[in-house]
């Protein structure tokens, strides 16, 4: 028998703590883990780089809104297929997927509401919805609150979230809603009652090209994007360099195309004062 033996030695495999998903999100600029409350409180704001997360249009009613004060039209609005769309997925399939992914009918929720005791109409674009695209259904609510608007001398808020302007699913249709929406927002002028137009990221294309661009005042959150096609197509098509920040809110509110920059935490109280001043 030896003297020394080996000593015998038990190996414990401890299990790693897994972290609950849905607890942390990653800043998509500056790659700072946040944990999801704390994120929430901020109004979807990262408190290191100040980035402003997408906001669903629920989501935004609740922080722009006076509490329980919001009063939804047309909710069960739903598009239909004018031309039939057929693709690698069809119209028909695409509504039905994104209804269920997002609990809504389609891209826009309207309605009216009070920002500081001031009655307003209101539409909110959500960018999960097809990516915020303007079809028949968005154009018509959105013609509905204007002229809602304007039957009870009301000021118009649109929050736009639009990356993908007209809804080409719809063909022609799509593309009609641009001058039907400015249309109705010509009727509202002529009664000089006040429209703001608010612009998150993204805001392009048709929807930047017909009513989001043509606000009385016209507001953005800061760095973002906002044009008609977006930098990388333009590149490419011109053959050059854009310059840098091309198309983010603080270029264009240097170059003239919007009025002012507001941080999410002031918007509603901007939005306020805006209203008091211009009525």
């Amino acid at each position: 028998m030896a003297l020394f033996g080996k000593p015998k030695y038990t190996i414990v495999r401890v299990k790693k703590k897994e972290i609950p998903e849905g607890l942390w999100t990653k800043c998509e600029e500056c790659g700072e883990t946040l944990y999801n409350k704390t994120l929430e409180e901020n109004l979807k704001v990262c408190p290191k780089c100040n980035y402003h997360f997408v906001l669903n249009a629920y989501e935004r009613i609740n922080t722009l809104l006076d509490k329980d004060s919001f009063e939804e039209y047309d909710k069960d609005m739903i598009s239909v297929d004018p031309i039939d769309f057929k693709g690698p997925k069809t119209y028909k399939d695409k509504l039905v997927s994104d209804q269920q992914l997002t609990g809504l009918k389609d891209a826009v929720v309207s309605g009216m509401g009070k920002i500081e005791d001031k009655k307003t109409m209101i539409a909110v674009t959500d960018s999960r919805f097809i990516m915020g695209s303007m079809g028949s259904v968005v154009g018509e609510k959105i013609t509905r609150t204007i002229e809602e608007a304007t039957k009870n001398k009301l000021p118009v808020i649109i929050v736009s979230g639009s990356g993908g302007g007209a809804r080409m699913y719809e063909g022609m249709y799509s593309l009609m809603q641009m001058s039907k929406t400015c249309a109705a927002l010509a009727c509202h002028k002529e009664a000089r009652l006040p429209y703001i137009s608010v612009l998150t990221n993204p805001t392009m294309a048709g929807v930047m090209a017909s009513f989001a661009g043509i606000g009385d005042i016209i507001v953005a959150e800061p760095k973002a994007l906002i044009g008609f096609t977006g930098p990388r197509v333009i590149e490419q098509t011109i053959r050059q360099k854009l310059p840098p920040g091309f198309q983010r809110s603080e270029f264009l509110l240097e170059h003239g195309l919007i009025d002012m920059i507001v941080h999410r935490k002031s918007l509603k109280q901007t939005l306020g004062q805006l209203m008091a001043y211009l009525s």
